[in-house]
């Protein structure tokens, strides 16, 4: 039995170009970054040559990314960062109810400090309506944080509106964009943020390292406290291999963005065709068009989205029941109850997320596997007067 991975969201595998590049400073070339002599100053050039990609990724300078542990620091460092620089004057933050936890549990701490947080509501297809943003706005609100796009259903935020209504306010814009570096364009010019969020893991970098761009001018307080590293903003010893790595996936992703960004959504919307075709009782979640290219978030009726997901993956196919960080969990999808899916579907959904990796082998494999173990879980395979929810692209 041959393994299907499709759960390109919880994590992509290391580019081996990637590898190939980090190796050499896992071994001879060791030095801190920060020390004067040759082992320091070879580490130091290959940080500061992995900077530059991640910046000509998001179309940034090199001098505002700032390297971090991942995607959940980032979004810590932006949002803390930001409301401790603010804290004197201002005290309100803007954020939407289907932000991924790294966000959501964050401001429930700023919360818990004195910060006040308007969680704004999302329409039926997981959008934020940039008129709520701006009715939201107090002459104490500071910072503004909407994902780019949605790590369970994919949907596309207006990241640029409401950028733009940021900016017409003063107020900062951040915006959690790790499951789209890499994967769609991104400027953070034309998006009007002043702070954005990237993962490695996500882009077939190394797990344990991120990246956050800070626009000059940009006030953050530091949240770690130590030596004088990525310009006093984030203390401590760089992980240069891991940045370096990163720095890889970064460049390997310019070259190939829009030719993989076309074979991802081909294949992607060949799977919800043919699931909508072959499976009853189905929602598909999620904007039809404003989505990212590989990602297919369904509900099944009368099933359990982890048995389905143990049953695919006795099949050799690993999808994922949500988000990685809560699919072992009892966690019930804040993102699917956010957009109004009943709670009998929620309990059904998984995630399918295609990669680089995955070609149409296992797309028509995956198709048949998934109708058999459906077929298995629900008890007959003679479903056909049963009504099928086609929500969104089907």
């Amino acid at each position: 039995m041959r393994s299907i991975y499709l759960d390109h969201c919880a994590t992509t595998p290391l580019d081996p170009k990637a590898l190939e590049e980090m190796l050499p400073y896992t071994k001879e070339h060791f030095g801190n970054p920060s020390s004067a002599h040759a082992f320091g100053r070879r580490a130091k050039t290959a940080m500061e040559q992995a900077r530059v990609r991640v910046a000509n990724l998001i179309g940034a300078d090199h001098t505002e990314i700032f390297f971090t542990s991942g995607g959940t620091e980032s979004d810590n460092m932006a949002l803390m960062g930001a409301a401790y620089a603010e804290q004197t004057s201002k005290n309100h933050i803007i954020t939407s109810a289907i932000e991924h936890h790294a966000v959501l549990n964050t401001c429930k701490h700023l919360e818990n400090n004195g910060f006040s947080v308007t969680y704004v509501p999302v329409d039926a297809d997981g959008l934020v309506d940039p008129d709520s943003i701006k009715k939201s706005i107090t002459p104490k609100t500071f910072l503004i944080s909407i994902m780019h796009a949605n790590n369970e259903i994919g949907s596309i935020e207006p990241i640029s509106e409401i950028g733009l209504i940021a900016r017409q306010n003063g107020i900062y814009m951040h915006t959690d964009a790790v499951q789209t570096v890499g994967k769609i364009p991104i400027d953070v010019d034309q998006l009007c943020v002043d702070m954005l969020s990237i993962s490695g893991h996500k882009i077939y970098g190394p797990k344990g390292i991120g990246a956050l761009y800070i626009r000059k001018g940009t006030r953050i307080a530091p949240l770690l406290y130590g030596g004088h590293q990525e310009g006093n903003l984030r203390n401590g010893t760089e992980n240069v291999p891991g940045i370096v790595g990163l720095g890889k996936a970064c460049e390997a992703a310019v070259g190939n963005l829009s030719l993989e960004t076309n074979r991802l959504q081909k294949l992607r919307d060949e799977l919800e065709k043919k699931i909508a075709q072959e499976i009853p009782n189905i929602r598909i979640n999620g904007h039809a068009t404003l989505r990212l290219p590989h990602i297919c978030n369904v509900s099944f009726q009368s099933l359990l989205g982890d048995v389905l997901v143990r049953e695919l993956d006795k099949m050799g196919v690993a999808v994922s029941a949500g988000s990685a960080c809560t699919a072992s969990s009892t966690y019930t999808s804040h993102v699917l109850a956010a957009i109004g899916v009943p709670p009998d579907l929620i309990k059904g959904t998984i995630r399918f997320s295609f990669g680089k990796g995955n070609t149409q082998e296992d797309l028509h494999d995956t198709i048949n596997l998934l109708v058999d173990a459906v077929a298995a879980l629900r008890g007959s395979t003679n479903l056909d007067n049963h009504n099928t929810y086609t929500k969104g692209c089907c």
